[in-house]
């Protein structure tokens, strides 16, 4: 009698002996036993699986060898062994783009990074007196500096400097601010919701449009703590409009004895119209004009790591740096070593857009990206050719074509400043784009370094503002064909 159709089926190595083949024990060796018994446990039962859904009756299989299995969970845990955190091409058009990381980091503070990560450094330690020292020394001498301040304290973000300047000036009691200035920014940062997590009330005065001197004279009252200027980082309302200037703000503040809070949101230390680019209200301009204190961030303008600054008078500064929140809102030495680093390269103004990648980028000139473009354009045309070639391809025939677009600076910085930019624009010939475009898109997205651009008008534009290094850019256009 034939019994064949009660044999085992696919018979499999014991995981034993998969871990002992060649293969197996690379494995191993790569990734550590515990993981790779795991994955080649997981491999064989994924085989068996698969091998029991497309078995016939009657049918008989080979044995699978080990080191097939010990390759499958090779490449299982190299897949999982991927950063989740990896570097991706920003070509979006937007410099400091909030969901890409924003600055990139100067080389001199990637270096101070590393030598605060691969050393005991004297972060709370005064070398002089062998005594506990402040971590906010290390950047309090630039900041006095480079903006005329009294003193400084440092936390981890913008929102995280407004949130302690109002707990520590205002709690249990008003703080005045326009209404047209109650923004709301990415992550739904607001500044009601912020300042009742400071425990402060807010004293919201004037019109979404119109604000007046005498509407902050009129709201100041024996309950009042401080009067709060906040940056229109990512918006602009114009039209019949009006606003009080800060200088005539800090009047009222002085009038009625009340500390002037600035919120600049992106502070910049630099006057960017020497650059070519709009003027924009300067930390200096902030202290000059009669804010006792200004928070702004280091991430963006500043093209720094990311953190908040509270800079202005040294007993309101104190007061924050006394308050129990700065300990869970302070930074640590990788931040205070990047920041300290970026703030040095300020004390030379011309080289600064040599060595600060952010105002690099700003200040790239839209005839240098177009040269740019056109000598990408014929590689990526090829690229584009053979990806549409063959079964699994892009399945379309694509132009492509060196094209002026319009870079922004993000981050809510300047919201309706616009550079004049370069790029390339990828359309698929003889249909609607449709899908095309989007799976285009995707196919740049998984590249083995992520290609992110824009969709604009049935087109895929690569913005090459913030493309320097171009070689490891061109050299995985040929993975369009096999990307997945």
């Amino acid at each position: 009698m034939n019994n064949s159709s009660s044999k085992p089926i696919s018979p499999f190595p014991s995981v034993e002996a998969v871990l002992s083949s060649t293969s197996g024990m690379l494995v191993t060796q790569r990734f550590g036993r515990k993981a790779a018994t795991e994955a080649v446990r997981a491999t064989i039962a994924a085989m068996r699986n698969a091998a029991q859904t497309a078995m016939l009756p009657g049918d008989l299989r080979v044995p699978v060898e080990s080191e097939n299995i010990a390759s499958h969970a090779m490449q299982q845990l190299e897949r999982q062994d991927v950063p989740s955190l990896r570097p991706i091409f920003n070509l979006t058009g937007t410099v400091l783009h909030t969901n890409l990381g924003r600055a990139i980091l100067p080389e001199a503070a990637v270096q101070a990074v590393v030598v605060a990560m691969q050393q005991a450094v004297n972060l709370e330690y005064d070398v002089a007196t062998g005594k506990r020292g402040e971590r906010d020394d290390h950047i309090r001498g630039l900041i006095r500096e480079l903006t005329g301040a009294e003193d400084c304290v440092v936390v981890n973000n913008n929102a995280a400097a407004v949130l302690l300047t109002l707990a520590s000036l205002s709690a249990g009691r008003e703080t005045i601010v326009s209404r047209g200035e109650l923004i709301e920014i990415g992550g739904s940062f607001r500044i009601p919701d912020i300042m009742r997590r400071a425990g402060a009330k807010l004293r919201e005065v004037g019109t979404t449009n119109r604000t007046h001197a005498s509407d902050y004279a009129e709201a100041v009252s024996a309950r009042t703590a401080a009067i709060m200027k906040v940056h229109t980082s990512n918006y602009k309302i114009e039209g019949f409009t009006s606003e009080v200037e800060p200088v005539a703000l800090a009047g009222i503040a002085r009038a009625h004895n009340l500390p002037l809070i600035d919120d600049l949101g992106s502070g910049t230390l630099i006057d960017l119209s020497h650059y070519g680019l709009k003027r924009e209200r300067t930390v200096q301009d902030a202290l000059k004009h009669g804010a006792d204190l200004v928070t702004f961030s280091g991430d963006k303008l500043l093209g720094g790591p990311q953190v908040g600054i509270i800079a202005g008078r040294k007993d309101l500064v104190a007061l924050c740096a006394h308050n129990a929140l700065k300990r869970a809102l302070r930074v640590d030495k990788l931040r205070l070593a990047a920041l300290a680093a970026t703030l040095k390269l300020y004390r030379d103004p011309d080289t600064l857009p040599v060595h600060l990648p952010t105002l690099r980028f700003f200040t790239r000139k839209r005839e240098t990206l177009r040269l740019l473009a056109a000598e990408l354009a014929p590689l990526l045309q090829k690229a584009l050719d053979e990806a549409g070639l063959g079964d699994g391809g892009l399945g379309d025939t694509w132009t492509v074509s060196v094209v002026d677009l319009q870079s922004q600076i993000g981050s809510g910085a300047l919201p309706l400043e616009t550079l004049p930019s370069a790029g390339l624009a990828m359309k698929p010939v003889g249909r609607a784009p449709g899908r095309a475009v989007d799976h285009l898109a995707e196919r740049f997205r998984n590249l083995p370094m992520p290609v992110i651009g824009r969709i604009k008008e049935g087109q895929f534009l690569l913005d090459l503002r913030c493309l320097e290094d171009v070689t490891p850019f061109a050299a995985q256009l040929h993975r369009l064909q096999v990307s997945r």
